[in-house]
This record gives structure tokens, sequence and C-alpha cells, in this order.
């Protein structure tokens, strides 16, 4: 892995770093010279992720993290800080999927997804803008959805949990500006990991449907998101604050 120094000397915190689209991030911010911690639900799988970027000539370590607790985010920031003096990027990336109509959806499912989704974020941000702040400035990257945008008549728990992202990062960047502190949202369509291959088993038209439905008629990689992710960590965007910066092949557009 030969560093474009971006991101050189900064420690980066990717949550959801175990799977596809956060393994992807992983490898694209420790290739811009960053550090990074692979932090996942999934301690294996961060794990794993962590050691692809070692394999790969970058500097990583892995933790276990439960976005939805504030004892777990006290307790990895409080780690970044002993270990490393300071924290330079946050990539609030883990989430979850809910395919259900609106009237089918439990209370359980609504209070599931709003939890990771929406309140892993919050809590991601609020620590980590402490540690942040104490280093003169960073960069928070809140990973929304294109259906933080567009309403769904099968996913009403998810847009709602990633139309909050969108929202709230606009929030954050305006509390945390003076800070030094940069605070955007990315909003990718539906991205081609192994996440999503559940679905198209759930129904055999749903990928064909979805592909008619993105001008650009395929899928989002993996890569492409760890790309945009990685403009919005390093300074290539350093007078962007609250914006949201949509990946989608044009879906939003129609």
């Amino acid at each position: 892995m030969s560093s474009d120094g971006r991101l050189q000397g900064r420690v980066a915190v990717i949550t959801g770093g175990g799977g596809g689209i956060g393994r992807e991030m992983c490898l694209a911010l420790a290739g811009a010279g960053a550090h990074v911690v692979a932090a996942d639900v999934d301690e294996g799988a961060a794990a794993s992720a962590a050691t692809a970027v070692r394999d790969a000539g970058g500097s990583a370590e892995f933790a276990a993290l439960d976005v939805t607790s504030e004892e777990s985010w006290v307790s990895l920031i409080g780690r970044v800080r002993d270990d490393h003096g300071g924290l330079g990027v946050l990539v609030n990336n883990a989430g979850i999927f809910l395919l259900r109509h609106i009237d089918e959806t439990t209370e359980e499912e609504w209070d599931r997804v709003m939890a990771v989704n929406a309140k892993g974020v919050f809590l991601g941000t609020k620590h980590a803008a402490q540690l942040m702040r104490d280093g003169g400035g960073g960069s928070i990257i809140n990973i929304s959805s294109a259906s933080g945008i567009t309403g769904s008549p099968f996913e009403g728990a998810y847009t709602a949990s990633k139309g909050a992202v969108r929202l709230f990062t606009k929030s954050a960047a305006l509390r945390f500006a003076r800070d030094g502190i940069r605070v955007n949202s990315v909003h990718p369509a539906t991205v081609d990991t192994s996440m999503v291959d559940v679905l198209w088993e759930s129904d055999p038209n749903l990928r064909d449907n979805v592909l008619k439905a993105v001008p650009l008629g395929r899928l989002a990689r993996p890569e492409e998101i760890a790309r945009t992710v990685l403009f919005l960590a390093s300074d290539d965007s350093s007078f962007m604050t609250g914006s949201e910066v949509i990946v989608d092949g044009g879906m939003t557009a129609i």
C-alpha cells in the first residue's frame, strides 16, 4: 500500500468497519496515510478488516463497538485518546437495513433501526467532537443514504433513520464549525455488497427493478463510496461542512 499522504499522521475511526463498505473505507483511508481503527459490533469482522489493512502495508487496529451504547463509545474514544492523543476523522458508517412496509413494521423493529442508524451517529459525533475539539479540529462523515432524501413505501423506518442522519449532520456542522470540526453526510444508493444479496433472495424481481431505477444502470461499488469518504476526510474538502454528497448513479435526479 503506497500512501498518497493526504491523511498522514491522522487517526481515523470507522464504525461498521468490518463490513463490505466499512472495510473498503478502512483500506482507502489507510492508503492515504491514516492510522485506522476498525470498530464493529462484530469484533471478528473488525479484526479481519484491520488485518487486511496491515497486509496491504497500512496501519490499523480494531475495536469492539456497540454504536447504540454510550458506555461503549466512551470506552472507545477514551482508548483513542490514551493511545494516540487525538482523533482526526470519524466515519459513522455502522447501520442496519429493514425492508418492511410501515404498517407491517413492529415497534421493536422501528426502535432498533433508529437506535443503530440515528442514535449511533449522535453518540459517535458527541464523543468524537470532544476529542477533536481538544486537538484543534477534525472531520466527521456520517453515512446516510439516498433513501434519506427520498421516500419509500417499503422501508419507512430506514428512510426515517437516514433522514434523521441528514439533518442531524447539518445541526452538528453548525454546532462545531468554530471548533474546526467539519461534519458532512454521504448518501449512497444501493451498494453491491454481500449484505444486499439477502434482499435479492427475498424477491427475484427486486434486483432488476432496482437497476431500472438507476440512470447509470448498475449498483454502486464499495470502493466508490470509500473514495467519497476519503475526499471528505481529507483537506481536499476543507471548505465543506454541513454538505450532503449524493452517490446514487443519478437516482435522486429523476
